[in-house]
């Protein structure tokens, strides 16, 4: 027997587990690779192994006539030379973007770019096909290094384009007149003795999102429409973008996401795979699917990250930050990626932090190479600039011999002073830095470890300690509307819902929001259980389905609840208000004396009164119905905020690193963040260890290298390192709240803030342990042997000895004996 949910306690803030646990690790989900149509053949793209040549001649006879292939196809015989992939993110009217073909017809521009495509009776006969296409190749140099790209006289990728700077963006706060002049503050700084400038460069190496589910898709042409299932975090984008690129009537495509294994960015994409699918079940009418292979994924999805960094900071000495002047190279790679030159863009606004900074100006390169494009990657942009400015704020401490943490606080915006408009004219609507600060450092305790610190010092132990800070703020909830327009961005920001109350009393809630592991689910379940007193139990959640969902922008930038949320808040609200005016008639009462809590229509001052479900069923029959009103109760919005949301947050972590063998390990990490109110914990906790973990692999772990050719050497997880939980310490995690007053929910958004925050405390961390040695710089990952090198180099040694125990990428957590961490004999 079924016990009926009690409607009076709130959902809103309960830990609830997951509705869509019960599929998901149960093995009964359905990605893209599940489902198979009768008839299905099956693509698999045959790749460059050459990061940049000529094509010469494709020879694919012996792969046509291997076993169970239906044919293979060079772009001119699928008739798709002129077809290229969308890109709607220009920086300015001047952008260089080169055409990215579906398949390279004369040039490849990286290794990995496609080819040919073999279709064959099963995925296991395609790919065995797929090896025997000859293909000729006049290799061409490379262009791999970005500042050798900008130089004059640089190869370059794209001739036809006559340089490889594909475009420059300036946000310069003087000429906004959002702030003063930088190149004034920086002269000022230094022509006076009480001002200090520090000036260093940060790099942000290429990082690959590794989600679970390689990408995926399936497309059925042998219906009215055409049906096109894909591992994307954004089906409504790839339905658009799919009918503007081929020429396809939009309402003739249907386009859905099922169970999406993750996506980090990383499936925020129109590809040329999902592109070719679509044209080879056009030209076979038969269902086609394609599945990548993970050493294809890391090859051939795009990247992430990927900029060099210069930063100049001015000060007076007596720590007041006067300045920051920001340039960046961002690398491309061989084609501009659909959002991808954006990514540097959206960082742009967030240098500054939660720093009150009197000038600033920002200047963006990007720059096409012969590599794999990038694109967004969880935090998209704001995890950079949060590297780029906690590192600069620890290097400012070092030079005025001040506290890093207390050099923080006399420069943040205190809590009195919110609502805040910042240097680059974004108004942060609430927060308090001092609240989440104060409770990280007692759940830390941040002093004691310094006391650690000076000890292991001044005993000169082979193993020190470090403490490492960021204190950071992001802007997400990607929207608004207007304000992407002004960035030439070319689509909106608003999200739809509609909310449908079913004769039954049931409710069904269709979002443009899909998850991807996130959870939507359930949260969205408890939000609208509180709209409508409605049990939790009784609510579904419709999504990734453009057939189910019309409208919608999908999931990425920390956007599905505060902008997706909302929308479907609102739509609740239409629903309630529907509802009054139908109970006011049933109940015999003027509509303004009717109350609703908890489900119920009462009159006001009397128990008459009306469960929501009995007005759904009277709507279903319309037997006594109030003239002038439609007998429905299904209601929907569009919601497009006036605003970013701001969550923020402080991370400590102490790091202790061997000065014999530079072996790194993570001791203790602590954050304590706000994200405004919380609609389910539980959620957000995970969402927070899920974030920490891809941010400290950043600094620790990850990093696609590449070869003087352009060939990517690290092309598997053999070589990509990933943490496992094996190499993560346990995390102490708190959550504080100032609610947004930009919604009605106070909500902010959780799921990029640990990956944004975690990157430079881990890296702050690291130098502050050996910073007395002589280093102020190690490039992330910082793997063992290159804290080694930079102490060896620091000190005057030589670097060509091996260390006494070099060690895999950022390995070696929880390798020092906790009892004795000085590794004392």
């Amino acid at each position: 027997m079924t016990a009926i949910a009690d409607t009076t306690a709130l959902e809103f803030g309960r830990s609830r587990t997951r509705k869509e646990d019960a599929r998901l690790i149960t093995g009964r989900t359905r990605y893209t690779d599940s489902i198979t149509p009768a008839g299905t053949i099956y693509l698999h793209v045959v790749r460059s192994p050459i990061a940049h040549a000529t094509i010469t001649g494709v020879e694919a006879s012996a792969a046509r006539s291997a076993p169970g292939v239906f044919g293979v196809y060079t772009a001119a015989e699928l008739g798709a030379t002129e077809i290229g992939l969308p890109h709607v993110w220009p920086l300015t009217p001047a952008e260089k973007a080169p055409q990215r073909p579906l398949l390279a017809s004369d040039t490849v521009h990286f290794a990995g770019e496609g080819v040919a495509i073999v279709l064959a009776r099963s995925a296991a006969e395609a790919r065995d096909a797929a090896d025997l296409v000859e293909v000729d190749y006049e290799p061409l140099d490379p262009v791999l290094d970005m500042e050798a790209a900008v130089a004059d006289g640089a190869n370059l990728v794209h001739p036809s384009l006559g340089s490889n700077i594909s475009d420059v963006w300036v946000f310069d706060a003087g000429a906004a007149g959002t702030g003063g002049s930088v190149d004034e503050a920086i002269a000022a700084a230094e022509a006076d003795p009480d001002s200090v400038v520090v000036r260093r460069r940060f790099r942000q190496q290429r990082l690959i999102p590794a989600f679970m589910e390689p990408r995926s898709a399936v497309v059925d042409p042998t219906g009215e429409q055409i049906v096109f299932y894909s591992a994307t975090q954004v089906p409504h984008v790839l339905r658009t973008m799919t009918a503007v690129t081929l020429g396809i009537p939009e309402s003739k495509l249907r386009v859905v996401a099922p169970d999406v294994g993750g996506g980090f960015g990383g499936k925020l994409s129109v590809t040329p795979e999902e592109m070719l699918c679509v044209l080879a079940a056009q030209k076979t009418g038969k269902p086609v699917k394609w599945t990548e292979t993970r050493s294809e994924s890391l090859l051939a999805a795009h990247h992430g990250r990927d900029q060099l960094q210069d930063i100049t900071i001015t000060a007076k000495k007596d720590g007041t930050v006067t300045g920051l002047d920001v340039r960046l190279l961002a690398d491309m790679g061989a084609y501009l990626e659909l959002v991808g030159p954006g990514v540097p863009v959206l960082g742009a606004f967030m240098f500054n932090a939660i720093y009150k900074i009197p000038a600033y100006k920002f200047t963006c390169t990007t720059v096409l190479t012969s590599k794999t494009p990038t694109g967004a990657y969880r935090g998209a942009g704001r995890p950079e600039a949060t590297f780029a400015i906690e590192r600069i704020m620890d290097e400012l401490a070092v030079e005025l011999g001040r506290d890093p943490l207390e050099l923080r606080k006399q420069n943040w915006i205190p809590h009195e002073e919110f609502p805040f408009t910042t240097v680059v004219g974004l108004t942060y609507d609430s927060g308090n830095y001092e609240q989440a600060t104060d409770r990280a450092v007692e759940l830390f305790d941040y002093a004691g470890l310094r006391r650690e610190q000076e000890e292991r010092r001044a005993r000169g132990d082979r193993v020190q300690l470090g403490i490492g800070i960021s204190t950071f703020t992001e802007m997400c909830g990607l929207a608004p509307s207007r304000v992407l327009g002004s960035l030439s961005y070319g689509a909106g920001g608003w999200e739809a819902a509609s909310v449908r109350m079913l004769a039954t009393g049931k409710v069904e809630v269709v979002t443009g929001s899909s998850g991807h592991g996130q959870g939507h689910e359930t949260a969205f379940s408890q939000i609208v259980a509180d709209q409508l007193g409605v049990p939790f139990e009784d609510i579904e959640i419709l999504h990734g389905d453009t057939q189910v969902s019309p409208k919608g922008l999908d999931t990425y930038g920390s956007r599905s609840l505060v902008v997706g949320g909302i929308a479907i808040v609102n739509a609740s609200k239409k629903v309630v208000e529907k509802a009054t005016k139908i109970a006011a008639h049933l109940l015999e009462a003027a509509e303004e004396d009717i109350e609703f809590a908890n489900g119920t229509f009462t009159v006001r001052g009397t128990g008459q009164g009306k469960a929501i479900q009995e007005i759904a069923y009277a709507a279903f029959t319309a037997h006594d119905y109030p003239e002038g009103i439609e007998p429905s109760l299904d209601s929907d919005a569009v919601y497009d905020p006036e605003n970013f949301s701001y969550p923020h947050g402080t991370h400590l972590a102490a790091m202790e690193v061997d000065t014999e063998t530079g072996r790194v390990q993570l001791r203790h990490y602590v954050c304590v963040d706000d994200i405004g109110n919380v609609v389910n914990p539980l959620i957000a906790e995970g969402q927070v260890h899920g974030g920490l973990a891809q941010g400290i692999a950043q600094a620790l772990f990850e990093e696609a290298n590449y070869d003087d050719q352009g060939t990517l050497v690290n092309g598997t997880f053999v070589d990509y390192t990933l943490p496992s939980a094996a190499d993560l310490p346990g995390f102490t995690t708190e959550i504080v709240s100032t609610p947004a007053t930009s919604n009605p929910l106070g909500v902010k958004g959780v799921g990029e803030a640990g990956t944004i925050a975690s990157t430079p405390a881990i890296v702050n961390g690291v130098i502050d342990a050996i910073r007395h040695l002589g280093v102020t710089e190690v490039e992330m990952p910082t793997t063992s042997q290159r804290v080694w090198r930079a102490i060896q180099a620091a000190q005057g040694r030589s670097t060509q000895e091996t260390p006494i125990d070099t060690h895999s990428p950022g390995a070696g957590l929880g390798s020092i004996d906790p009892n004795n961490p000085q590794g004392e004999v």
